[in-house]
C-alpha cells in the first residue's frame, strides 16, 4: 500500500468512525406498528435526556399513532409545489442543520419529489449519517430488492418503491415488528390500519391469510439473515477448510429471468456474506450494431440492478456462451453458477445437448456448483 493509499485508509476509519449509527425496524406488511414502536422508542429516549427529534413520521391517519406525536420535538416538513399540488417532504438540509443527535425517519423506501437533492429517502438517510446523525428508520419487506419478485409471487403485486439490499447491510441493528396473522387482520377489522370503507377491499386483497403468513416468513427470515450476517462480522470464528464462496449470474438480454437469476446469486451472496458477480455474453447476433433498442433497455437495466445488489458486471464477446462461462468461473474463482434453464431447439438440439453435458462435466470436475432457475 503507497502513501497515499495509506493516508486515505486512515481517512476512511476516521469517516467511518464518525458516522451516525443506524437502527432499521423491518416489518411484513403495513399495519404492524412499525411507526409506533418508533414514537414509542422516541418517548423513551427523550425521557431519558436523549436529544431526538423526528424528521418525518407517517401517521395514516391512525389515532393511536398520531396521540404518540404529543410531546415530540418534530422537524418541520418542507413545502414544495409540484405539477400545481402543494407536497410536504422531509427538510433534509433543516435535519443536518439543527443536527440532533437521533432523528426519526419513516417510510424508507419512500421517492423524493423531483428536484429533491436525492432521488430516494433511504439516500437521504445515508447521508445524515455521513453528518454523524443516528437515525432510526422502517420499511416492510416488500420494500426489499432481492425479494421484490418472492413478494409479486405472494401478492401478485409488483412493488415499485424499493431499497437496495446494501441499505440494510448498512444498519447497525435490524429489529423484525411482528404479529400474528390473526392478530394484524383483528387489528384491520377494527379500523386500526385503514379506514372502515377500505378494510374489505384489503381483506379480499394483500391481506388475505396465506399473503400474510408467507410475507410474515420473508420478514423473520430477513431479520435472522441479518442478524447471522453481524455475527460473522463481528464474533470471531475460525476459518480453517472453509470453503470461500463466489456466485455467478449468468443474464441475457431477456425480459424478465435474468432479473430473477440476479436476485437469486444476490441474496446467495448475503447469505454467504460474500459478492457475485453477473456476467453477460456478447454474441455476434447482438454485437454493438445488431442489437435492438429494446434489448439494450433490458441489459442495462439488469446491469442497473446489479449495482444496486453491490454486485459486480461482467461483459465478455464470444461466439460460444457455456465456453465463456467456464472460462470466467476459472478466472474469478466462482463456487456456484446461477442460470436459466437452457432452451434446446431443433435442428440443433442434439449438437447443443452434448454441449451442455459437457459443460456441466467441466464445471463438476472444477468443483462448480450449478444452479437453474425454472
Amino acid at each position: 500500500m503507497d502513501r497515499e493509499q495509506n493516508v486515505q485508509h486512515f481517512l476512511d476509519l476516521i469517516k467511518k468512525s464518525r458516522r451516525g449509527k443506524f437502527k432499521i425496524y423491518i416489518g411484513m406488511i403495513a399495519g404492524v406498528g412499525k411507526s409506533y414502536r418508533m414514537l414509542q422508542e422516541a418517548h423513551d429516549l427523550l425521557d431519558n435526556g436523549v436529544d431526538v427529534q423526528i424528521g418525518y413520521i407517517e401517521t395514516h391517519g391512525r389515532a393511536g399513532t398520531e396521540a404518540l406525536l404529543a410531546g415530540l420535538p418534530v422537524i418541520p416538513r418542507r413545502r414544495i409545489f409540484y405539477k400545481g399540488k402543494e407536497l410536504e417532504e422531509m427538510d433534509l438540509e433543516g435535519i443536518i442543520r439543527i443536527h440532533p443527535e437521533i432523528v426519526i425517519v419513516d417510510e424508507l423506501a419512500h421517492t423524493n419529489v423531483e428536484g429533491s437533492r436525492n432521488e430516494k429517502r433511504w439516500q437521504d438517510v445515508m447521508d445524515l449519517l455521513d453528518e454523524g446523525i443516528n437515525v432510526i428508520s422502517a420499511v416492510n419487506i416488500q420494500h426489499i430488492e432481492s425479494v421484490n419478485e418472492e413478494v409479486q409471487g405472494i401478492s401478485g403485486i409488483e412493488v415499485k418503491e424499493r431499497i437496495p439490499d446494501s441499505v440494510l447491510q448498512e444498519a447497525d441493528e435490524v429489529v423484525n415488528i411482528d404479529l400474528t396473522a390473526e392478530e394484524l387482520i383483528t387489528r384491520l377489522k377494527a379500523g386500526k390500519i385503514y379506514r372502515p370503507e377500505k378494510v374489505q377491499t384489503a381483506l379480499t386483497n394483500f391481506f388475505r391469510t396465506e399473503n400474510i403468513l408467507q410475507l410474515r416468513e420473508l420478514a423473520l427470515k430477513e431479520v435472522a439473515l441479518r442478524v447471522e450476517k453481524k455475527v460473522e462480522n463481528e464474533v470471531v470464528i475460525s476459518s480453517v477448510g472453509v470453503r470461500h464462496e463466489k456466485f455467478l449470474a449468468c443474464i441475457s438480454s431477456h425480459e424478465k429471468t435474468p432479473r430473477r437469476i440476479i436476485r437469486k446469486a444476490a441474496r446467495l451472496a448475503t447469505r454467504y456474506n460474500t459478492s457475485f458477480i453477473a456476467l453477460y455474453v456478447q454474441t455476434p447476433r447482438e454485437s454493438a450494431d445488431r442489437i435492438d433498442l429494446a434489448s439494450q433497455r433490458y441489459l442495462l437495466n439488469h446491469f442497473k440492478l446489479v449495482t444496486e445488489l453491490d454486485g459486480e458486471v461482467l461483459q465478455v464477446q464470444s461466439r460460444d456462451v457455456l465456453d465463456a462461462v467456464v472460462r470466467a468461473c476459472r478466472e474469478r474463482q466462482i463456487t456456484t453458477v446461477c442460470m436459466g434453464s437452457p432452451a434446446f431447439r431443433f435442428p440443433q438440439s442434439l449438437f447443443m445437448v452434448l454441449k451442455y453435458r459437457k459443460f456441466v462435466s467441466e464445471l463438476a470436475q472444477a468443483n462448480i456448483d450449478l444452479i437453474i432457475l425454472a
